[in-house]
């Protein structure tokens, strides 16, 4: 890691943009967020007015106290992103498309550094950082919700690729004859264990929502958990997704543990249980045999504490951040 911008005094802005909120926060060397701003995502607006609101978070941020001990901005974004570039094309925020976000979150920091990332990435620098992947040198953390997004950590630092989307496992395909991906090709993991297909599956197999009229894959894991079988299958379905995906990256690059998270995540042994059962049909190599599947533990504050991290190790900021 680069040491002649090492300062453990000195604070990163993050920011986590989404397709529903954009958060900031000043966050430390220890990965405590000390100021927090948000602001609903105007998604369905123009790029400008998506732009205002990422303004209004930075300004907000930029009253604390703390901001001139801020050496720079980290971003983790909902994708595609292109770090090599400064852009970002959210598939939930239409307005950006190949967006300049770096370039004009620079200049409303003050010309500080900005590095960006992928959110699932951001979350793999959090969970390596402080959560269930500390420790080990060689990780895979996934992000299990609307989308399937993820990141690696590759000799004990964060691998995030030229582009800043290295990992995103969503976009393995595991059935190659299967139903077509929005981002084009078929059988994707997304396509199968995302929260939305989950739920769709689940209805389109004959399973109906409660009195409560709630059609969403955390009612089908309560569906689950209740004995529902065609709720139940649903959900090994989405596990044999994820198994594969898992068991081809532990092929191709040798990880020690694969981290779990977001929304989907939430249905603990619904899910957790026949994926960790399918893995061990999938990664029957030697090398690939003992990864251990965890559960995330850093909750809604990984984007932010990820982005900083991602900011910090680039950029040499905090010399014992997220390589612990």
């Amino acid at each position: 890691m680069p040491r002649e911008h090492t300062d453990p005094a000195g604070l990163v802005a993050a920011l986590d943009i989404g397709g529903t909120k954009i958060a900031g926060a000043l966050v430390d060397g220890s990965g405590r967020l000390l100021v927090r701003a948000q602001r609903p995502t105007p998604a369905q607006e123009d790029g400008a007015t998506v732009l205002g609101a990422v303004a209004g978070v930075l300004a907000e941020l930029a009253r604390a106290a703390d901001w001139p001990r801020v050496r720079a901005v980290g971003i983790g974004s909902a994708g595609p992103v292109d770090a090599s570039r400064g852009t970002v094309s959210p598939v939930n925020v239409p307005g950006w498309r190949d967006f300049p976000l770096v370039a004009e979150v620079a200049e409303r920091a003050g010309g500080r550094p900005v590095v960006l990332v992928g959110d699932g990435v951001a979350m793999t620098a959090a969970e390596h950082w402080q959560g269930a992947a500390r420790g080990h040198a060689d990780a895979l953390c996934m992000v299990v919700s609307t989308g399937v997004g993820g990141g690696l950590v590759l000799g004990g630092r964060l691998h995030t690729g030229p582009t800043g989307n290295a990992g995103h496992i969503g976009h393995i395909s595991v059935d190659l004859d299967g139903d077509p991906c929005p981002c084009g090709a078929r059988g994707c993991v997304e396509r199968i264990a995302s929260g939305p297909n989950i739920a769709r599956r689940a209805l389109d197999s004959g399973w109906r929502p409660g009195p409560d009229g709630d059609r969403s894959a955390a009612a089908v894991a309560a569906a689950a958990r209740a004995g529902d079988p065609v709720a139940r299958a649903s959900f090994e379905r989405a596990a044999q997704a994820l198994a594969a995906g898992i068991a081809a990256t532990a092929t191709l690059v040798e990880i020690e543990v694969a981290v779990i998270g977001g929304g989907v995540a939430g249905a603990g042994e619904v899910l957790f249980a026949p994926l960790r059962a399918r893995l061990r049909e999938y990664a029957t190599l030697s090398f690939a045999a003992g990864v251990e599947v965890l559960p995330a533990r850093l909750g809604p504050d990984a984007g932010l504490v990820g982005a900083a991290a991602a900011a910090a190790q680039r950029l040499g900021l905090w010399a014992a951040a997220p390589a612990r």
